[in-house]
């Protein structure tokens, strides 16, 4: 039995990428902050290779050891540095600051500190750039509070603070005034460009950068410019050159390696490379998808990085050429579609870009593709009126797809439904069916009819909107013969409840009836005839979400006011069951179990209900959930069942409740620990069996226990492991270091030849056979002569007597038995 243990409440994917700058390994891994976890993605795959947790709150700052460039550095706002060997994933020491840490910076010079920028003691939205002295002292957790001020004033942005050549000078911005400290003169250099010279005051400092060899630094500016400063460090004889292109806001610059080009980019969407300084001589790499964040540089120059703000990483080979992507979750401003899980890949689908469906693997923290709805050009304008995607659902084995896209105009509302069929050739969606208008005002809510798919007589899609009316969609048979498809989509039937608004539609589990709520008032409609079977209501206040209960308990129905009154009735007797006073904003059913998920909002507090419909009193309450508001839950089915050691926390057995936030935070819900979630399981196997965590002793340790294993339920003795254990060869294969091996040639027929087993090592079952045929043809002999003297020599014991002996056999008699018993009778077993 599992021990109990407690449920909590993590991150678990989806969080911002472009929080801090990213950085390259020396041998080409891509380290990048996500959350409060820093990730290590591989530049050859994309894939994730490593989730390095610890921090308990948002990591601002990732920078590599210059000391030891197998060691990263990363500052947290939770007031720690923690040192980390990111090959292995392991933390080596936490440094405890106290303060909260907004940028981290290291240089080659210092060897033992670190910069940081931290809020200013006593006053509000005041920096500082300090640096912190990191004791070498022993232990794993330590304190550094040994703190020197740098520079004060600073901007909180780790984009707006720079070190120049070698570390000689560090340079800062903020606002229109540009400030440059050097470390030996400890000299103090302010400048400041005019605000007024536009109509906007544009010239507000964005980013900086600093050149590698020269003393020169580069500064963005809003108003799309780049300046080039030298001669700083005189107060009044320093002057500057000015690069433009960007028509925006300058979001991040970076120099070259060698420092002989430069590298910017902003809300373009375009990376721009400056070569020699020269406004004349540039070239582009442009539809990089968003507005980019950040631009990184690996140490030898043959790779750079972009960061961007739909939480992309975009990977570039040192010619401008593109050459990798990996895509996290999309943020978008408003999730309309809620969160679908798709039945085929079990991805989440939500928003992705602005018109585009993306599917979000949970489990690589990626996204897996995106499907374009809209198909029509996004226009990033202001105040411009676009088609937006606002309801999507799947059918249940996932053939098909519905999307409702509308674009919001002054008069009427320009809506169209689209069925999507699943190609099992060019695994995507098709396009199969488009509907312009399906409703005269706006869709609310639409559904499937979850039953076998092997027969599309059985497919029905609900709409359900704003115009009084929930419409029932049908596949039929396409009659026009220039049509590529043999069936389309039309509408079959139309309802509607005393003019009333229709909000929310589900189907039973079984697909028999359709709830249908207008308003205060829930219907539910037999889905064979249409006929109305029964309604529901629970006044004051209109339904919220309404929802089937399932298996043990699909004779309940679920609903939600926003009056603040979870309802649950009964469809058997037609009358309410129990209702209790709850503000519920999130009501999902498990597809797997008869458990349901409320989500409530009372006193700027989420709360968890976790209930089933026969049941009134909830099996699992977690209160103050998160300090954001929770607006959309999914349940998503465990690929195999998880162990759960407590009772309580059985519903997570077969699903997992992901939630998303206010923030467009994505979270869930687990029983493991923070070590348990990122240790390999081949890690937690070894430690677990008290082994040596080297790939060899897991692959042959494991080997050799199960053949031991083997071989003892066989009866067998393991001669040849105790002979390869004991072979000299092997040993001095496995022992001698490789660069004085002798060549592969001259070991291969030694190693070969240890391995056979001689003649004079005979098993102990061989032995018995031997032994057991020479005393067979011993007995040959003298049988005839034994029989005459056994039959009859007479016993005359008392048991005889009694008729309880039992009857001795002759040698010959046992020699036939001893045959007969080793004769093969499996054949028997195939009549």
């Amino acid at each position: 039995m599992v021990a109990p243990a407690t449920l909590r409440v993590v991150r678990c994917g989806g969080s911002t990428l472009h929080g801090a700058r990213a950085v390259f390994s020396a041998d080409s891994y891509l380290l990048c902050a996500s959350g409060d976890f820093v990730k290590m993605y591989s530049v050859a795959t994309e894939e994730t290779l490593r989730l390095m947790g610890g921090h308990a709150d948002l990591v601002t700052g990732i920078q590599l050891n210059p000391h030891n460039h197998m060691q990263l550095y990363s500052s947290s706002v939770d007031g720690s540095i923690k040192l980390w060997d990111f090959m292995d994933g392991i933390p080596i020491k936490t440094f405890v600051v106290g303060s909260k840490l907004l940028a981290l910076y290291t240089l080659a010079r210092c060897e033992d500190s670190v910069f940081v920028v931290i809020p200013k003691h006593g006053e509000r939205d005041t920096f500082q750039l300090v640096s912190v002295k990191l004791t070498k002292a022993a232990g794993q957790d330590l304190e550094a509070k040994e703190l020197s001020v740098v520079l004060d004033g600073v901007d909180a942005s780790p984009k707006r603070i720079a070190f120049g050549r070698e570390g000689e000078y560090v340079a800062s911005v903020k606002g229109i005034n540009l400030q440059v400290y050097f470390f030996k003169q400890k000299q103090l250099n302010r400048f400041s460009v005019s605000a007024t010279k536009t109509k906007s005051g544009n010239n507000h400092f964005t980013c900086i950068a600093c050149h590698p060899t020269e003393d020169c630094i580069a500064t963005g500016h809003a108003d799309g410019k780049i300046r080039l400063w030298r001669n700083f460090y005189h107060k009044k004889e320093y002057t500057f050159s000015t690069l433009h292109w960007h028509h925006d806001t300058v979001m991040d610059l970076a120099f070259s390696m060698e420092g002989t080009s430069l590298l910017s980019g902003g809300a373009e969407s375009v990376l721009v490379l400056w070569h020699n300084e020269s406004d004349c001589q540039k070239d582009f790499l442009p539809r990089l998808g968003s507005a980019i964040e950040y631009i990184s540089m690996s140490s030898d120059g043959a790779l750079c990085c972009t960061l961007h703000t739909d939480n992309r990483i975009t990977i570039i080979n040192s010619n401008l050429r593109f050459s990798k992507s990996i895509q996290g979750l999309i943020k978008s401003t408003d999730v309309k579609t809620g969160l679908v899980v798709d039945p085929r890949t079990k991805a989440l689908v939500l928003n992705g870009e602005p018109g585009h469906l993306q599917f979000y693997c949970l489990q690589s923290d990626q996204q897996l593709f995106s499907l374009d709805i809209v198909q029509r050009q996004y226009i990033h304008q202001a105040g411009l009126n676009q088609a937006d995607l606002v309801k999507v659902a799947f059918s249940a084995q996932g053939k098909w797809l519905a999307t409702v896209e509308e674009r919001e105009e002054v008069t009427d509302p320009e809506l169209q439904l689209k069925l999507w069929f699943y190609d099992e050739e060019t695994q995507s969606f098709k396009l199969n069916t488009r509907i312009n208008m399906p409703h005269e005002d706006h869709i609310t809510d639409m559904c499937f009819r979850n039953m076998d798919e092997l027969e599309d007589d059985s497919l029905i899609l609900v709409t359900a909107g704003r115009d009084c009316v929930f419409k029932v969609w049908v596949m039929v048979e396409d009659t026009d013969p220039e049509a590529q498809q043999s069936v389309s989509w039309s509408c079959d039937f139309v309802g509607s409840y005393h003019n009333y608004q229709a909000t929310n539609c589900c189907f039973s589990e079984d697909g028999s009836l359709l709830a249908v709520s207008f308003e205060e008032t829930v219907t539910v409609w037999d889905s064979v005839t249409w006929d109305l079977k029964c309604t529901f209501c629970h006044p004051p206040g209109k339904i919220r979400n309404i929802c089937f209960g399932r298996l043990t308990c699909s004779k309940y129905l679920i609903g939600a006011t926003d009056y603040g009154f979870l309802c649950c009735w009964n469809l058997l007797s037609c009358a309410l069951e129990w209702s209790a006073h709850l503000n519920v904003l999130v009501l999902q059913p498990d597809p797997l179990s008869e458990h349901i998920a409320a989500v409530s909002w009372l006193s700027k507090e989420s709360s968890l209900f976790v209930f089933k419909p026969n049941e009134p009193r909830p099996i699992y309450i977690q209160r103050n959930l998160c300090k954001e508001k929770i607006q959309l839950a999914a349940f998503v089915p465990r690929d195999e069942p998880e162990m759960i050691g407590s009772e309580k926390y059985l519903w997570l057995r077969r699903s997992q409740l992901f939630f998303l936030t206010d923030t467009q935070e994505l979270m869930t819900l687990s029983t493991k620990s923070l070590e348990e979630r990122l240790t390999p399981s081949s890690k937690q196997l070894a430690v677990e069996e008290s082994l040596a965590v080297t790939p060899f002793s897991l692959l042959l340790g494991k080997h050799r226990r199960q053949q031991s294993q083997e071989d003892t339920d066989l009866g067998k003795l393991v001669v040849h492991n105790k002979h390869e254990q004991d072979s000299p060869a092997v040993k001095e294969l496995l022992h001698t270091p490789a660069h004085v091996l002798p060549s592969a040639s001259f070991l291969c027929p030694i190693f070969i030849n240890s391995l056979l087993i001689s003649k004079e090592n005979k098993s102990a079952e061989e032995v018995a056979d031997e032994v057991e045929m020479e005393s067979e043809k011993t007995e040959d002999d003298s049988d005839e002569e034994r029989d005459v003297t056994e039959t009859e020599q007479e016993d005359t014991s008392p048991m005889e007597l009694l008729g309880e002996m039992t009857c001795k056999l002759s040698k010959s008699q046992e020699k036939e038995l001893r045959k007969i018993r080793k004769m093969d009778y499996s054949w028997i077993s195939a009549f």
